[in-house]
């Protein structure tokens, strides 16, 4: 039998080799409008992370965490949507960015179509540098979902 240590390794120890390429996030903007024109400002970034957290919500963060577990699927949909697009990737992002706006009390009438946008932050210097590589379509809000 082969040695049970050299087995339980690999999983243990992740590969630094696991990404193919380091390259920047993609942050998730999003608008609201009374109309289906296209947003030029006005755009809000999607879940901000905080600026300061207590030591015991890191620790509780290290067990149970299921909105960051989100945030992380959203960022592969996002970077999916960069490398390859599919109307699945942009549907999962619709879908999520209508459920946490519909359960916001902020929600009106007034602003029932809602687009997305996926920013590129990097710095060149001592400057930060924002490139939007990708900005969709409105789509309707109806009720909370996006159809």
């Amino acid at each position: 039998m082969l040695n049970p240590l050299a087995l339980l390794m690999p999983a243990l120890i992740p590969s630094w080799n696991f990404f193919d390429v380091i390259a920047p996030s993609p942050r998730i903007e999003y608008a609201l409008r009374p109309s289906s024109a296209v947003p030029e400002d006005g755009w809000r970034e999607f879940r901000p992370r905080p600026e300061r957290l207590t030591v015991a919500e890191r620790l509780r963060r290290l067990v149970w965490n299921p909105r960051w577990n989100e945030t992380l699927f959203l960022v592969s949909c996002a970077e999916r949507l960069i490398q390859a697009p599919t109307d699945h990737s942009q549907d999962e992002i619709f879908a999520r960015l209508a459920a946490d706006l519909s359960a916001e009390a902020g929600l009106t009438g007034n602003e029932p179509w809602l687009s997305f946008r996926l920013v590129f932050v990097s710095r060149e210097g001592q400057e930060l540098q924002r490139e939007v590589l990708f900005q969709s379509a409105p789509r309707r809000l109806a009720g909370g979902l996006v159809p």
